[in-house]
């Protein structure tokens, strides 16, 4: 299992509304549709230290 460490994350109400929506939209948890977020702008920049 993946180790995984929690933070505060303090974001605009309207930006946490839009991505509510989206992981709705995509049947996601939240936390697991910030997570997707994260991760694909890493790949897409070339900074996931996987292609």
């Amino acid at each position: 299992m993946t180790e995984k460490k929690t933070f505060v994350l303090r974001i605009r109400t309207e930006t946490m509304r839009r991505i509510e929506k989206w992981a709705a939209d995509e049947f996601r948890s939240i936390n697991g549709q910030i997570e997707w977020m994260l991760n694909k702008c890493l790949k897409d920049h070339g900074r996931s230290g996987t292609k």
